[in-house]
């Protein structure tokens, strides 16, 4: 029971890890998006933006991090750790692309990474919500809570 109760808490920390190190990103990855207007409007923009990709970087890296932690010890899924290292290798070619200067690539891949980093936010913080199912499935489900009956049409 003990054994069960420590499991159940490693996992809940491990979860709250993985939690903070994808709400951080998304945070970073806003923040780029604002330091990107400014780089294109004003002549400070260009050290935040540079800076700020540093510090994106750094959360994708951390993501990885809390979902490597959440796995192993912890006993959790490996799913996040495939969607943290996604995202560490998008963060890769976003640094890659802004350094070479490819802004027609660059745009529309932070623009893609901050939608992604939000649905990554969102699959952690509402973890319980259920699928839809078929039709055909809820209906056979409905006739069983009748006693077995099929749906008369």
């Amino acid at each position: 029971m003990a054994t069960h109760a420590t499991a159940r808490l490693r996992e809940r920390r491990g979860s709250s890890l993985v939690r903070t190190a994808i709400a951080l990103q998304t945070l970073t990855i806003f923040l780029q998006a604002v330091s990107a207007g400014l780089l294109l409007s004003t002549s400070y923009g260009e050290p935040l933006h540079s800076g700020g990709a540093r510090v994106m970087y750094g959360a994708s890296m951390l993501y990885v991090l809390a979902a490597v932690l959440a796995w192993k010890p912890g006993g959790g899924s490996v799913r996040p750790v495939l969607y943290a290292g996604g995202f560490l290798a998008l963060a890769s070619v976003q640094v890659v692309l802004g350094v070479a200067h490819v802004p027609a690539v660059h745009l529309p891949l932070g623009v893609l990474m901050f939608g992604l980093s939000v649905l990554a936010l969102r699959q952690v913080l509402i973890p319980g919500r259920a699928r839809p199912t078929a039709p055909g499935s809820v209906r056979r489900a409905s006739a069983r809570s009748r006693g077995g009956r099929p749906a008369r049409r």
